[in-house]
């Protein structure tokens, strides 16, 4: 059991977390839908909306959260479990992976090429597999 001290910390990750994902998702449904409409701006703006206005957002309160919490629990880096490195390095190199999401989302915005649809998607798709797999690995404490 945790004190109820931590709740706030481990609830504020736990639901930025889930809001990522969310955003995530909304983006990649997005673009697929937008691959098949005739008039995709409302689509494309969705797209880049959902990861700059939810996603960051998001993010921030995720790994806020994450920080918090782990400074709490007492962890130094020094024989952490392999789920709490599973979770940092989805964290960080997610924020990179979420940037150029959002450049090119921006990019297709922009110029409607189907190209910068197809790369978003794809940038997209890979984010949630991210996610996902750091999701996992923190919720069945793998390691």
């Amino acid at each position: 059991m945790r004190p109820s001290g931590w709740d706030f910390p481990l609830f504020l990750h736990v639901f930025g977390a889930m809001t990522l994902f969310g955003a995530a998702l909304t983006a990649f449904l997005a673009a697929v839908a937008a691959w098949r409409s005739t008039d995709s701006a409302a689509l494309r703006r969705a797209v880049f909306l959902s990861l700059l206005v939810v996603g960051v957002p998001a993010y921030v309160a995720m790994r806020g959260g994450a920080q918090w919490i782990y400074s709490k629990e007492g962890f130094t880096g020094n024989d952490d479990p392999s789920w709490i490195g599973i979770g940092f390095g989805a964290a960080d190199g997610g924020l990179v992976l979420l940037l150029v999401t959002i450049g090119v989302a921006y990019w297709w915005r922009r110029s409607a090429r189907p190209l910068a649809g197809r790369i978003v998607t794809g940038l997209s798709a890979v984010y949630l597999l991210v996610l996902a797999i750091a999701w996992l690995a923190m919720s069945g404490k793998w390691g």
